[in-house]
């Protein structure tokens, strides 16, 4: 199994259109690994796309990605779902007639499908799309698992219930991908000691090398995310054998090389964590 970041940045992409801080000044000059696109996962071997952030069709094109046999989505947010349009995209047969397209099948997990039908026309759109050949909408119930060449994928909420997790299961190997909202989680038994766990960063309260403080003690945004500070709790309890973290915002302040002196610090503390960057591969198995 091969997991590809396809994007590493979360809702405020790097660089950030019209922002001259030097993060972004940096990305817009030097690319990748130094700028990050919207949050998205693919899974090589099963061949699994996981959310469609605006950016994800060029994503694709980036990667070399020519087949996709399944795609699911974590939860309803604009920068998890609104490059929608790439299943019309993949599947629309714009030369034939009679027309030839591929249907791709599209997982929601149980709350995502209520939640398609409330924002963001979500469900209307994919609707339509159906109707037109291009997907086959599945929802997954709690508790339920389905399985992709040969491999076991086990949607579960996370504590803000709107969103979930999976736990992907192959000959004995396990790994976590939790692509956002981490706020008030505590890791079950059930995903510790994974092979490989994939978590959101966080919002960074207090820089980890210097302590400085990031964002104002009273900023509304620590009540609805968690802190980097908390996710680093949850990767101790988790004790994975390797732990990535993504969806790394813009607005945190942090380059590509600002993150490695970040994880050689935690490194020095006993905490073995990496960064994502958009097009980083990693093998399970």
């Amino acid at each position: 199994m091969r997991i590809e970041f396809l994007g590493s940045g979360g809702a405020t992409t790097t660089p950030r259109p019209g922002c001259r801080c030097r993060i972004c000044v940096e990305a817009r000059e030097r690319g990748v690994p130094y700028s990050r696109s919207g949050p998205a996962i693919f899974v090589h071997g099963l061949d699994l796309l996981i959310d469609t952030p605006e950016e994800i069709k060029d994503q694709l094109n980036r990667a070399g990605i020519e087949h996709i046999a399944a795609g699911i989505y974590s939860h309803w947010h604009p920068d998890h779902t609104m490059g929608r349009r790439v299943w019309e995209a993949l599947n629309l047969d714009f030369r034939n007639w009679p027309p030839s397209g591929n249907t791709t099948d599209v997982y929601l997990p149980q709350q995502v499908a209520a939640d398609f039908e409330q924002w963001l026309g979500l469900a209307e759109h994919f609707a339509f799309m159906s109707q037109q050949g291009y997907t086959r909408v599945q929802t997954i119930p709690d508790g339920a698992s389905i399985t992709l060449a040969g491999v076991t994928l086990t949607p579960f909420r996370l504590a803000a219930d709107y969103v979930y997790a999976f736990l992907l299961e192959e000959a004995g190997y396990r790994v976590l991908i939790a692509p956002d909202e981490l706020v008030g989680w505590q890791p079950q038994e059930f995903v510790r000691g994974v092979d490989l766990a994939i978590l959101p960063m966080g919002v960074v309260e207090l820089d980890p090398v210097t302590g400085a403080r990031k964002i104002a003690a009273d900023h509304a945004v620590l009540t609805f995310e968690a802190t980097f500070a908390q996710t680093l709790e949850m990767v101790r309890a988790i004790g994975a054998g390797r732990t990535i973290l993504t969806h790394i915002e813009e607005q945190d302040g942090y380059s590509h090389d600002d993150l490695q002196e970040i994880a050689r610090a935690l490194m020095g503390d006993g905490l073995q964590i990496e960064f994502a960057y958009d097009t980083m591969n990693v093998d399970v198995g």
